[in-house]
Parts: structure tokens; sequence; C-alpha cells
């Protein structure tokens, strides 16, 4: 792809992070190829190098090593947790909004009996309606887990992630926390914050795909996705994938030093509220979701008098690349559950969204070609009419 290129889809995807790139490469380079499983000097040392990345990550997250199971990334973690959803008896299921992402929203429907949450205009839980659900089901049989994200991935809302896992717990129910386009844009801190299980993603923190976590919390207890080894102490079996996992860890490091993850935060949030600022600077656009208390990284816009995916692909043809929406619903060519149970246009949305290597190229870019963009599209939509 020749020219400039603005990279804006940071919540999709991010770039491989420099420490990443140079943990893959090292231990692609050491010439230690085994199994992490066997007694043999070489796979002694492929084992002591990821427990040294699962120790990073659990040190990031204020939990314990043997809390952390190493999963292909955050859909597989996310259908683990919803195991917790299958005990016998009457009480099988969960609650789970329709602004979880759709790994986590299918994942607790396969697992038995799902009750849909409310979410406000913003795409946050509503905690009244979770009591009041919560109440009803004490004596009728309780559910067995509640699904609540840390950020939504779309527009970006913070979530009560707190009270949520407060008032769970008040009735004895258990909560999964998907924490994947949080992780290392919030500080994370999960001794402040007790959830019993955390989906974690390394590749939209700049870590290679194909790797993630599942955080368990004693007394949780998990029924393995896949089975056929004893890897992770029996909780998910096959081989790991090394590269992959010391990357994860390198970023971890990187991202537990001190005020790490607050500096990048505030580095994100102004560089997308530039971006909001310059969407809103044109006619006939709104911001969806919390602008103030979100995921420091992403903006979501509604476009009026235009399709979202037409303003895609002028602004792919300009050099930059966003989003329309979910990466997941688009790609199924279905509206959007977020957007619809905010009660806004899926059609119109606009997710931008900044990371770890956006600069303020990236955001003057899209300031000067928005504008130009929406105005084309809406020329040719009135001729056309």
């Amino acid at each position: 792809m020749s020219g400039t290129r603005h990279y804006l889809d940071h919540a999709s995807t991010s770039p491989l992070r420099p420490e990443a790139a140079a943990a893959i490469e090292s231990w692609c380079g050491s010439g230690v190829y085994a199994d992490p499983g066997r007694q043999y000097g070489e796979g002694r040392i492929a084992r002591d190098a990821i427990e040294d990345a699962r120790a990073a990550v659990a040190g990031l997250l204020g939990v314990r090593p043997r809390e952390v199971i190493l999963t292909s990334g955050g859909t597989e973690a996310a259908n683990t947790a919803s195991s917790l959803a299958r005990p016998a008896g009457a009480s099988a299921g969960a609650l789970c909004s329709p602004a979880e992402h759709s790994a986590v929203r299918l994942a607790a429907r396969r697992a038995g009996r799902v009750v849909d949450l409310e979410v406000d205009g913003f795409a946050r839980l509503d905690l009244d309606h979770l009591a009041a659900v919560l109440e009803a089901s004490s004596d009728a049989g309780p559910p067995a887990l509640v699904h609540c994200q840390w950020a939504n991935h779309e527009v970006g809302t913070v979530q009560p992630v707190a009270e949520v896992v407060e008032l769970a717990h008040r009735y004895g129910i258990p909560v999964h926390v998907d924490a994947c386009v949080a992780l290392g844009h919030v500080p994370i801190d999960l001794g402040e914050v007790p959830a019993d299980l955390v989906s974690l993603s390394a590749h939209k923190i700049g870590g290679p795909p194909g790797v993630g976590a599942l955080v368990v919390r004693r007394p949780a207890r998990v029924t393995p996705l896949l089975v056929g080894g004893d890897q992770e102490r029996g909780r998910r079996a096959g081989m790991e994938n090394v590269p992959g996992v010391l990357a994860f860890g390198a970023i971890a490091r990187t991202l537990a030093a001190p005020c790490a993850v607050e500096i990048a935060a505030a580095r994100e949030r102004e560089l997308a509220d530039a971006l909001l600022q310059a969407a809103l600077a044109v006619g006939g656009v709104a911001a969806y979701g919390d602008t103030e208390v979100r995921a420091p990284h992403i903006v979501c816009v509604g476009v009026e008098g235009v399709e979202a995916e037409a303003v895609v692909l002028g602004l792919d043809q300009a050099g930059i690349a966003v989003h329309s929406g979910s990466a997941c619903s688009s790609e199924a060519f279905e509206p959007s559950p977020v957007l619809e149970a905010m009660g806004v246009d899926a059609r119109r949305s606009l997710r931008i969204s900044v990371g770890w290597s956006s600069t303020e190229a990236d955001v003057a870019a899209f300031a000067r070609r928005f504008p130009e963009v929406v105005e084309r599209l809406r020329e040719l939509a009135a001729s056309s009419a």
C-alpha cells in the first residue's frame, strides 16, 4: 500500500510494539524450540521464560501468577469464563447486557439461560436494573455468573465495574470482566476490584495476535474449553505460544512501570479529544457514548446523511484507517447490538481510536480529510436523490 498511512483503529488491533518484537526475535533466535512441559534443559528454559512472562502479566494486574491462565486471546478467555455459567440445576445461566462484546454474548448464550441487562444511552450498565434482577432471582434461582466489560469496545464508555462486582458479590454471584479494551489504557488493579474472572488480549496493546489470558481468582473454578493435555495446571490444553507469551510479558513489564498507564492514557486522551473535536466541527456529526468517562483512546461519532461504511472507504482512499462500529458486527453485516441498545443509528457510527504509535500527524490528517470526505459523500447522496 503506497503513500503515507494514518492508522486510527487501535481498538481493533494495535501495531506490534518494539519490546514485543524484540522478545519474539530474541526467543526465535535463541535456538530453543522445546516443549515447556519437558524436563530436559531446553524444556526447562522454555518453562522458565513462560513463567517470567506470566509473572509480569500478573504483576501488572495485582494478582498471583498462578491465577493467570494463558490463552490464545480474549475470545478464548471469554468462552472459558462462560463455563462458570454451566453448573447443574435450574440456576444455570448468566446476566449479560447487549453492550458486551459478541464473544461474551454468544458464549453466554451457548452456556445456558441468559437474562439481558439494560444499558443507558451511553452503553453503560444500569445498576438499578442489575440490582432488581439480582433481587428477583435470589429466590427463583440465582444466575451462575454476571458479565461486565471494563470499557465498551465500540464507544469507549467505562463501566461501573467496582459497583457491579460489589453488588453481585452481595448475592454470592461471581463476575466475569472483559478487560480486553481497557488493558493498557485504564489502570486495572484487581486487588481493588476483586472480579472473579478477567479476560485479556495481547494484540490490542501492541502484542502479537494469538495470545491472551484469563485471570481466575479463587474460589472460581472454570471448565477447560480446550482439553487434551495438562498445560496451565489442567485449565487449558495445548502447547503454549512461547514467543507470543514472551511478547505479552514484555509489554506487561513496560506498562507496569510507575505511572506508565496513566501517562499513556493522558497522551491518548489528548489525541482522541482532538480527533473528536475535529469530527464534531463538521455539521451533522454527534458524539456517541460518554465523552468524559471513557477509555481514553476511543471516540465514536454518528455522521448524519451518509452511511458510515462510505466514510470508512473514503478515508481509506485518503490514507486514513478508521472503523465503523464493532469489527465483529460489521463483518457479519449486522447492525451493532451495542448501538441499537443505546438507541442510536448504527449505520452512521464511526469509531476512531489511537494507541501507542499514534501521532499528532495522524490527528492532523483526519482533521483535514474527514470534512472533505463527508462533504463529497453528502453531495453524491443529494445528487442521486
